[in-house]
Order: structure tokens, then sequence, then C-alpha cells
């Protein structure tokens, strides 16, 4: 006689809930050993991104302060250029300044303009037209003015006259 409604099943190690329980808690252990994996990848991922933008802005660095060295040779070069384009240009007004001052009876053969000298090579008509026409107007800028005349055949003088600013002019020139 059977005392039992149903048909005996047989017994295993692993029963239904517990091999559930396994699995979850495999399922688990997997999850949490995957996140520290990734957390380990992404650290070094992260690490090697920092080292590469460190080199990255040592290498900035360096090149900014090249560019600030070359900004600086440049400015340097810009201000020589515009030294020498003002100074081109006083010399050219001097010049035509010069030219303008020389009347047209007197003729210059040669004309050697320095900071604070101007020496004037020519032939003039007579003593006086030099003395009142170019003299006069040299001695107004120069400090010092020195003329020489040397009688030509035709009764025409040449002359050398060197004239000369004083020191303290001349700096201000500069």
């Amino acid at each position: 006689m059977k005392h039992s409604f149903i048909a005996p099943r047989p017994k295993r190690i692993i029963s239904g809930e517990l091999r559930l329980v396994l699995f979850f808690f495999i399922v688990t252990i997997l999850m949490l050993v995957g996140t520290y994996l990734f957390l380990g990848y992404k650290t070094f991922q992260f690490s090697h991104e920092r080292k590469s933008i460190a080199h990255k802005e040592i290498s900035l660095r360096d090149s900014i302060v090249h560019m600030e060295e070359q900004i600086k040779t440049i400015d340097a070069e810009v201000k020589i250029a515009e030294k020498i384009t003002t100074d081109n240009t006083v010399m050219k007004e001097s010049i035509r300044n010069l030219f303008d001052l020389v009347p047209d009876e007197i003729t210059l053969d040669r004309a050697e303009l320095e900071v604070s000298s101007l020496i004037l090579y020519g032939t003039t008509p007579n003593k006086d037209t030099y003395e009142y026409m170019l003299h006069a107007p040299l001695r107004s800028i120069f400090h010092r003015t020195y003329t020489s005349f040397y009688p030509v055949e035709n009764g025409w003088y040449r002359f050398v006259s060197s004239n000369y600013l004083d020191n303290e002019n001349s700096e201000e020139m500069e």
C-alpha cells in the first residue's frame, strides 16, 4: 500500500532553488569582475591620455616660448626697418633741401653728407655770389663752416665748403 498521492522523484544534491541562487551569484561575480576589468582598462587609458596631454603641453609651451622669441626678433626687425625708413626719408628730404638751397649760379660737383657734417665741392662765378647765396644759409644751419676757393682758368672759382654740427646736435639727430 502506498501512502503517497504522487510518484516519488529522485533526490538531487543541488536543488532547483540552490541552482537559481548559484546562477545569480555567478552572474553577480561575473558582473563584478567585468566592471573591475573595465575600470582597470579605463584607468590605464586615462593615465596614458594624461601622459600624452602632458607631453603635448610641454611641447606647446616650448613652441610658445620659441614663438615669443621670434615675435621679439620680428619686433626688433620692424623697429630697425622703421628707423631705416625714417632715416631714408629724412636723408631724402635733407638732400632735396640741400639742392633747393644751392642757387642756379653755383654748380655742385660733389656733396658728402654725413651725420654731423656736409662737405660740398663745386664752382661759383665769384666769391660774393657764393658768400651771399650759399654760405649765409649754410651758416644758419651748421655751427662751423669753412670754405676754400681755388681760381679756375675761365675766371670762376672752385670751392670746398666744410660744414659741421657740434656733438650735442649730432646726438639728437641719431
